[in-house]
């Protein structure tokens, strides 16, 4: 594969790992907040179950989080991070998940 463009390759590599590696990922917006809201967000202890929740839902909260009309302990600073389509993209994910 030297010398092969890597998007290529990586799609010859692909069907080696049986496509469990990467079955329906969480988008990029989305992956941040698995390490305190659980895989697919599903919840954890200290973190709240994000998966199957109204997506305009979840967006509104994000971007209160984002203006600070929402008090939270560090997701004020998080959502700040994102951009608006992020934060769609991120509480259009957590809403298709069942």
């Amino acid at each position: 594969m030297q010398g092969m463009p890597w998007p290529i390759a990586v799609l010859l590599v692909l069907p080696l790992l049986g496509g469990a590696a990467v079955a329906d990922p969480a988008p990029l917006a989305a992956q941040g907040c698995l390490g305190c809201h659980g895989p697919q967000g599903r919840g954890t202890g200290a973190g709240a179950r994000l998966a199957g929740r109204d997506a305009a839902e979840l967006d509104a909260i994000l971007r209160d989080y984002r203006t600070d009309a929402r008090q939270g302990t560090i997701m004020n600073r998080i959502a700040r991070g994102y951009t608006e389509a992020e934060l769609a993209a991120a509480a259009a994910y957590f809403a298709a998940v069942r």
